[in-house]
């Protein structure tokens, strides 16, 4: 019988290229994974991984048997944990990835009521507004707002994620209201970095304008924190800015000229023919908990009368 610790190994070292790296994760010695990588080898008859002093690479072999190896680890898990309680299937160690934000506004605050119910579930959460490579990184799901663009994952939506322009109302009070989308460039803008160029729907089609300001940041808090502090008209997700929407801290403009946006929030996750309990568990919990639409829109619902 193949050993699965062996195969998981194997997936490791095909991700990292490392052996002494793919060893260190599962709690193993480079000698000790060596030997449990030419264990796998002996068991099966073929030479897997080239190894050199400076580098480890997938045979031809290796490369044609990887993709099995994580399907059959995929369906052991699943096999392994049928047999228990409904509750007691989702255990082991889940290693999600998301943005930094979303992570702790969205995220964390859910995630203690998600752990209740599954008390055997360790969760592993790396917060970074950087795409990583999941397989690399060796991560269940990656939280992204980001459009797909590896074959070899899968996206599950989350929830919409939903744009608008909004400012303070002291910033409003001081330099007026834009009545459209042109007026916009007789203001100072506060930009994410990358993203001055903001799409409208008009009534005679779309409209893009390039705005500009005197502040610009790599993050979503800083930019909605600067609308807050009065220093300018901010795009930004409702996610992100809900609570100070409701608090009167922002105030939505331009709802007659809604943005050209189809971005939502993704489970994204590595291709398999089957998807790990623990996976499906936590896309099942997070879509249900944010609702359809997200609690973060009800506060425009509240706002605009619906």
């Amino acid at each position: 019988m193949m050993n699965l610790d062996y195969l998981n190994l194997f997936v490791r070292v095909a991700a990292t290229n490392n052996i002494s790296k793919a060893g260190a994760e599962l709690g193993l010695s480079s000698a000790v994974a060596s030997a449990h990588l030419n264990k796998l080898e002996e068991s099966i008859g073929v030479r897997l991984i080239h190894r050199t002093t400076r580098k480890v690479s997938l045979t031809d072999e290796g490369k044609e048997f990887l993709p099995h190896a994580k399907d059959v680890l995929v369906t052991a898990d699943i096999a392994l944990t049928s047999v228990k309680s409904e509750r007691a299937k989702i255990a082991g160690k889940l290693r999600i990835t998301a943005p930094v934000s979303f992570g702790h506004i969205h995220l964390i605050p859910a995630l203690n009521k998600f752990m209740d119910l599954y008390p055997d579930l360790t969760v592993e959460l790396r917060l970074s507004d950087t795409i990583v490579d999941m397989v690399e990184g060796g991560f269940d799901i990656a939280i992204r707002n980001a459009e797909l663009k590896d074959s070899t994952l899968v996206a599950r939506k989350l929830a919409t994620d939903n744009r608008i322009i909004c400012a303070s109302p002291d910033y409003l009070n001081k330099h007026g209201i834009p009545t459209n989308p042109e007026a916009l460039l007789q203001h100072n803008c506060i930009n994410l970095i990358g993203n001055e160029h903001w799409h409208f729907k008009t009534p005679s089609g779309s409209k893009t304008v390039k705005t500009k300001g005197s502040f610009a940041s790599d993050n979503g808090e800083a930019v909605r924190n600067a609308g807050i502090n009065g220093m300018g008209i901010i795009m930004c997700s409702t996610w992100i800015a809900y609570e100070q929407l409701k608090a009167g801290q922002l105030v939505q403009i331009l709802r007659d000229y809604p943005l050209e946006s189809h971005a939502s929030i993704w489970a994204v996750y590595p291709s398999s023919k089957l998807v790990a309990p623990k996976v499906r568990a936590f896309i099942d919990f997070f879509s249900a908990s944010y609702g359809s639409p997200p609690y973060w829109d009800k506060v425009l619902e509240s706002q605009n009368g619906q």
